[in-house]
């Protein structure tokens, strides 16, 4: 577990975020999901984010940062 730390204090922020479409209608799959990951991935580069975990299901996103 990677601890960030400043004089007296110490914290691990962790954030579990859920993307679900309208409706929860199933279209995330195939060249949909390919598109998915890798736009999670570029997002999380630009904005200085480390990506722990996530997972691209027929109907909705999970992502823990």
């Amino acid at each position: 577990m990677d601890n960030q730390s400043i004089t007296h204090t110490r914290w691990n922020c962790t954030y579990h975020i859920v993307f679900i479409p309208k409706f929860r209608r199933k279209i995330m799959y195939g060249e949909t999901k390919k598109d998915l990951v890798e736009i999670i991935k570029k997002l999380c580069e630009m904005k200085q984010v480390q990506l722990i975990d996530g997972k691209v299901c027929v109907d909705h996103v999970h992502i823990i940062m």
